[in-house]
């Protein structure tokens, strides 16, 4: 059951929310549609956001009885790091407007839970923000940006935060189309509008807590890039920054000055997916960013098979997009991921109930998860296979 900070029951909520759609619900009650837009929503049609989910649908577990279901363990490892199931928390943007700190918060309810918290270059909260409310290293996403001086910088703030891995984004050199976005006139902070200030007036939770809190910009930039100091400067700077020219070289030196764990994630096809392999990076990360890139790009579920042939034990194999579930993550297993990762599930739950909702979500999943493995005959994590999958 999901308490407050006094340890008391949140009213009216634990009972009612038992699976990840309940945290949805609740969280686009609490949350200004701007920003819960932003984290449902895909680029264009939304084809590839809603395969994402779909086609974990079509894959069937296989139903096994008269086995030894008992002591089972979700506990695996990510990139060599022992996690109490295999699922991380996702690099978001603009976390911290799902809710007041929501980065801080996030990351403190995943080391709590025992996983690992991936922050976004593009959050509320900065590295150091984060760095100085949690006690074990978290894992920094990184996106590389024409001015290098300042890419050089974040990967040095990083490393100096104790950061255990670091999470390269390969996806994103041009931003794909988010209709819902653009429509809705999204900024961090938002624009005084009529229709802005409606929407926080009526969500009085979401605003008085955003009002105490200084975190409501991009504070891993402001300050950090060169002349960029306010709002107007931040949004003409982020709308020069996309480099078209990143290609596989970069990764080298991205690796060099790193010098530790490296992922690469955005990773959804099979050549590209055996290029990565020969890097020298830690792991991929199959992953086509939630559907808000390239619409009409395969489910990240479709390309996980297809890729850990490719690959086989080169590199570790992680995925992300459309998890809802501790059956999906299961399945992703099943077809030879090593890891999950959860982006919309923990967003939910933030913006539904704040650090208390990212841990229920994370228990419907740790539940989710236990309950199939037994319901497939197994009773360890580490032994699901394609064998448990009905072809």
């Amino acid at each position: 059951m999901s308490t407050n900070q006094y340890g008391k029951p949140l009213r009216g909520t634990p009972m009612s929310i038992l699976e990840i759609n309940d945290l949805k619900n609740l969280a686009r009650k609490r949350v200004p549609k701007m920003f819960f837009d932003y984290a449902d929503s895909g680029a264009y049609t939304e084809g590839t956001y809603r395969a994402n989910e779909e086609d974990f649908a079509r894959i069937k577990l296989r139903q096994r009885v008269l086995v030894d279901m008992s002591d089972r363990s979700l506990e695996s490892t990510m990139i060599g790091e022992k996690v109490r199931m295999p699922v991380a928390l996702a690099p978001t943007g603009m976390t911290g407007m799902q809710h007041p700190d929501g980065e801080i918060l996030a990351a403190q309810a995943a080391e709590e839970f025992g996983i690992p918290f991936t922050l976004s270059t593009m959050s509320i909260c900065s590295i150091e923000d984060v760095a100085e409310n949690t006690k074990k290293p978290f894992w920094f996403q990184l996106y590389v940006l024409r001015d290098r001086n300042f890419v050089y910088n974040l990967i040095d703030r990083a490393k100096a935060a104790k950061c255990s891995a670091l999470v390269l984004t390969l996806d994103l050199q041009i931003l794909g189309q988010r209709h819902k976005d653009l429509r809705n006139g999204l900024s961090a902070p938002p624009k005084f509008t009529p229709k802005h200030i409606w929407q926080m007036a009526t969500r009085p939770g979401w605003a008085f807590g955003m009002l105490g809190t200084r975190r409501r910009t991009f504070r891993n930039i402001v300050g950090h890039a060169k002349g960029v100091g306010d709002l107007a400067s931040l949004s003409s700077w982020t709308t020069e920054q996309f480099d078209t020219k990143l290609s596989w070289k970069d990764v080298e030196w991205i690796k060099e000055r790193w010098g530790g764990k490296l992922i690469l994630k955005g990773i959804n096809d099979v050549e590209d997916a055996i290029m990565a392999s020969k890097t020298g990076a830690d792991a991929i990360i199959v992953s086509n960013h939630g559907g808000r890139q390239l619409d009409g790009a395969p489910s990240s579920i479709s390309m996980v098979e297809p890729i850990v042939d490719a690959v086989g034990d080169r590199i570790e194999v992680h995925m992300d997009g459309g998890i809802r579930s501790g059956q999906d993550v299961l399945k992703a297993l099943c077809l030879g991921a090593k890891g999950t990762y959860i982006g919309r599930p923990f967003l939910y739950g933030l913006g539904a109930m704040g650090k208390p909702g990212v841990t229920k979500a994370l228990e419907i999943i740790y539940k989710e998860m236990d309950t199939t493995l037994a319901l497939c005959g197994k009773r360890l994590i580490t032994q699901a296979n394609r064998d448990m999958l009905l072809r």
